[in-house]
């Protein structure tokens, strides 16, 4: 317990109700719900084969399927409708690598979100050492950003086909017995999906979640800083270049065609020199 309360005096929890570990911590839970929803998964259909034989007929088959969805390997026994005789029967399909392919990703943000917590509380000034830790993490944010798009997008392609592949009407086909019209096929019940529906908005979720944290990542990186310094010397120079060139009312002197400082009591260039003063002299 002494030693819970001193990590807690030395971490630095206040980065958590910062936009860059809030995140985070988002990340790890919604890590938890993809591959929980998904790799936790199985499901049940049933059908019902009614021979013209009624010794014969099977009015409940019950087929399992789990996750990885490896539909291949998923048999079970339907009457053959000819006496006593059986037939195996396997579902079609291998859907195993993009539902793997997805949890596997989950797994290691679920990892990584950890870490990279746990280096923001107790480890900030390593974090911040030589500018590698945000560099580091920048680039592994905008990789799993990737990664959770590519995931999530075959994870709901596949699926959608897993859906097909186990429809109670698609699976009577593959029954020789219900191809035959005396025999009557019928579905009892179809599997539920809301646990792998809600996998695959977690999915995508995710990827939101990663790819709008990697400007909080950028902004702790040296490249942010560094164009951020770059701009704000950029425009105390301009600044001090206009303070530099006072405007100088008497610019125009040097010509001797313009003089806003002149003496008004100077005779001007255009007074006439040697003219007639007044008009009785004329005369």
């Amino acid at each position: 317990m002494e030693t819970a309360d001193q990590l807690a005096s030395v971490g630095t929890f206040q980065v958590l109700k910062l936009p860059l570990g809030f995140i985070r911590v988002l990340e790890w839970l919604f890590a938890i719900f993809a591959f929980a929803t998904c790799g936790g998964y199985s499901g049940q259909l049933r059908v019902s084969v009614d021979c013209m034989e009624k010794a014969s007929s099977n009015l409940s088959i019950g087929i399992d399927f789990a996750y990885p969805f490896r539909l291949y390997q998923v048999s079970f026994e339907a009457p053959a409708c000819e006496g006593i005789r059986r037939e195996r029967v396997f579902l079609i399909g291998d859907y195993s690598s993009s539902a793997e392919f997805f949890v596997t990703i989950a797994v290691f943000a679920f990892l990584y979100s950890l870490m990279a917590t746990i280096v923001y509380i107790f480890f900030q000034n390593k974090y911040r050492e030589n500018n590698r830790g945000p560099l580091i993490d920048f680039v592994v944010t905008v990789v799993f950003s990737f990664m959770w798009l590519v995931s999530s997008s075959a994870w709901a392609k596949a699926l959608s086909d897993v859906k097909v592949a186990t429809d109670p009407d698609e699976v009577q086909l593959l029954i020789s017995a219900c191809k035959i019209q005396s025999n009557k096929c019928g579905s009892l019940h179809g599997p539920r999906w809301s646990g792998l529906n809600t996998s695959v908005v977690f999915g995508f979720l995710n990827f939101v979640l990663w790819a709008g944290n990697i400007w909080f990542v950028f902004k702790e990186t040296g490249w942010h800083k560094g164009a951020a310094r770059f701009a704000g010397g950029a425009s105390e120079k301009q600044a001090g270049t206009f303070s530099q060139q006072p405007y100088n009312q008497g610019s125009f002197d040097q010509s001797g065609s313009y003089n806003t400082q002149g003496n008004l009591g100077q005779p001007s260039e255009y007074s006439q020199v040697g003219g007639p003063t007044s008009y009785s002299n004329q005369m």
